[in-house]
């Protein structure tokens, strides 16, 4: 195929295209080395299902950039699978946190070193909870459920959204309605997460947790503020239709898309350093013993 017969939808559509197969490239090559290494099977089922954010992301946004004329309810579709997985991911994040901390709610195993901690809340959540608690089995499952009900409530807010969209009965008070419910929820599962580093940065340290988190909320942030700079462009007339075969609201879906396949290249490569297979692999306790020995 010679690219300078190509118009600009095809150069747009073949660049997604390869973005996208260098995505799961970078995935498949960490997948393989997890595979490959497969030691602590709870550890690194949790870490797959985060690196696979990346790949599902990209896709999912190549798939809308294709059939760009799609309708609202498709893109509504399209952007649901993402946040689900989103959700998801966070609640996996946290069960690999536990797992590095040898936390097992479900079998009531909190280790000793651990108990009686102190959890300082911040405003809005005192208005909720006292500002100072200590750490035990009953707080660890309260910031379980914090984190595993936007698991719960994400998909379910999505299914009445595509469904009173494609019935056609979808105003503007219950979009506002379902968007309030899905930030609280987020946000409560986010908070969880920050709380839960902050108590434990001392021993996750080892773990990179920092670098871990940022991965998925990077992939989380430019999406969002992305998509919010695309519509207020869209409302300053600085992106139009004019000269395209779409109207404004497609292309400002298409450059999101085109946006995000590009990107997930970037955090698959970041994931590559984040969730490596060196804890698994016994090259980092090689290097701890070395380094010890030249001490």
């Amino acid at each position: 195929m010679d690219i300078s017969t190509m118009d600009r939808g095809q150069i747009t559509l073949l660049g997604s295209a390869v973005c996208v197969m260098l995505t799961m490239h970078f995935t498949i090559q960490l997948l393989s080395q997890h595979f490959f290494y497969w030691k602590n099977p709870k550890e690194q089922k949790a870490i797959v299902i985060i690196i696979l954010m990346a790949p599902i992301y990209a896709i999912v946004s190549f798939v809308g950039l294709v059939d760009i004329q799609g309708s609202k309810p498709f893109f509504m579709f399209l952007g649901s699978i993402k946040e689900c997985y989103e959700a998801l991911v966070i609640a996996k994040f946290l069960v690999l946190m536990y797992s590095y901390l040898k936390i097992s709610i479900s079998k009531n195993i909190v280790p000793d070193e651990i108990k009686g901690r102190e959890i300082h809340h911040s405003f809005p959540m005192t208005l909720f909870q006292p500002h100072t608690v200590r750490l035990n089995h009953k707080t660890l499952k309260l910031l379980k459920f914090w984190t595993w009900q936007f698991v719960v409530i994400r998909p379910i807010c999505s299914f009445f959204m595509i469904t009173l969209q494609i019935l056609g009965t979808y105003p503007s008070w219950l979009s506002w309605t379902f968007t309030m419910i899905l930030n609280v929820s987020v946000s409560l599962a986010l908070y969880s997460l920050v709380i839960f580093y902050h108590v434990f940065a001392k021993e996750l340290e080892p773990h990179k947790p920092l670098a871990k988190f940022l991965c998925i909320k990077g992939i989380v942030f430019f999406c969002f503020w992305q998509g919010i700079v695309l519509e207020i462009l869209v409302a300053l007339g600085i992106i139009k239709s004019n000269h395209f075969w779409l109207d404004v609201e497609h292309i400002e879906e298409a450059i999101q898309n085109v946006l995000v396949c590009l990107e997930m290249v970037v955090f698959a490569v970041l994931q590559q350093y984040a969730y490596h297979v060196a804890p698994y692999s016994g090259d980092a306790a090689t290097k701890m013993e070395s380094s010890k020995k030249n001490e």
